[in-house]
């Protein structure tokens, strides 16, 4: 995975985790994803990108994220939906404010069937 795989990643999961305020659960989880993958350097960078101004967070990361999402495959951009989705249902449940989010990414990149197969199951 390269740096800016890792940044993407660990800001899809970051921002939709404070989208309604991170929970102990969420922060573990970015903790580990982040060992796991190596990017302590990218959940930092994410962190700090949200930080800088948790109000519109989600919008400069959408921006953000579609500048780069764009060009990735189809499948790549219905993995990291899912990724989402799987992380969110960790804590055994997805709040309306996330599914919304993640609905809004996955208009954006286009992989909304996708996104509603995952909520379907």
């Amino acid at each position: 995975m390269t740096e800016e795989e890792k940044k993407v990643y660990m800001l899809l999961k970051a921002v939709i985790f404070h989208y309604h305020g991170l929970d102990e659960a969420e922060k573990q989880d970015l903790e580990h994803t982040s060992k796991q993958l190596e990017a302590d350097a990218a959940l930092g960078w994410a962190l700090d990108f949200i930080g800088k101004d948790y109000i519109t967070a989600f919008e400069r990361a959408r921006v953000y994220l579609n500048d780069i999402i764009g060009d990735y495959p189809r499948q790549k951009r219905a993995e990291l939906i899912n990724m989402v989705w799987d992380a969110n249902n960790i804590k055994g449940y997805v709040t309306e404010m996330e599914a919304t989010a993640m609905l809004k990414l996955a208009k954006d990149w286009g992989v909304e069937k996708e996104l509603i197969a995952l909520v379907l199951q």
